[in-house]
């Protein structure tokens, strides 16, 4: 399937979205708005619940090829940069990205679907890093890679909702620190070529960012949050 065509049903589909809501946009909506037939919509995507994450799985794997080449000695330049790929890849899909965010606000079952991908993000973290962390002879691999990757998506997870929201100007700056707050720790701490000296920030992903934000704050600044 080619994708400018994949494009053009997405780009129709977000428009009636937008315009008319998810639920009363019909399949045959966005064929016609497309201008292509019903068997190329399903060619493209299996559901009209595909449109909306259309790249996940593409970006799953890049994210995945980066974490796997990873070492014990620069895995966390690997978390770093899979990170990154995900947020690059929101910032470029602009409209698409803010008209995705209002969507799985709204409709339910986008939402456990957003949940989904998030896990699946994690899952990929978590399973590299009991790889990197395993080589490395540290301590309960397994609490430490959880903690590591669910650090890791919720603090990429904060400055996103802030950009979707119009809350930052400044996106890769504040997602370099959140990854510094992670990665290095309080304090400036052990860079990444010097995976031993890492900390972890754990928050519960449900809290409000205003609460997720605090917390990060008083970790950098080495007091316990309220």
């Amino acid at each position: 399937m080619a994708a400018s065509t994949r494009e053009r049903l997405a780009d129709a589909a977000f428009a009636l979205f937008d315009e008319q809501g998810y639920d009363a946009t019909t399949v045959e909506q966005v064929v016609e708005r497309a201008g292509v037939s019903r068997s190329t919509f399903f060619r493209a995507f299996g559901t009209k619940e595909d449109v909306i994450f259309p790249r996940h799985d593409d970006l799953l794997a890049r994210i995945g090829a980066r974490l796997a080449t990873g070492t014990p000695q620069t895995y966390l330049h690997a978390i770093r940069e899979g990170a990154a790929l995900v947020l690059e890849q929101y910032l470029a899909e602009g409209h698409v990205a803010l008209s995705r965010y209002r969507l799985t606000r709204s409709v339910p079952a986008l939402r456990d679907r957003e949940i989904a991908s998030t896990l699946g993000y994690q899952r990929l973290f978590r399973e590299h890093a009991r790889r990197w962390l395993t080589e490395l002879g540290g301590p309960d691999v397994e609490l430490h890679a959880e903690l590591l990757a669910a650090s890791v998506v919720t603090a990429h997870n904060v400055v996103l909702r802030r950009w979707l929201r119009g809350e930052t100007a400044e996106p890769w700056r504040e997602f370099e620190d959140a990854m510094d707050t992670v990665l290095v720790g309080p304090g400036g701490g052990p860079g990444p070529s010097r995976p031993t000296g890492s900390a972890v920030v754990v928050v519960r992903s449900d809290l409000p960012a205003d609460e997720v934000a605090a917390r990060v704050a008083a970790a950098l600044e080495g007091t316990p949050p309220g």
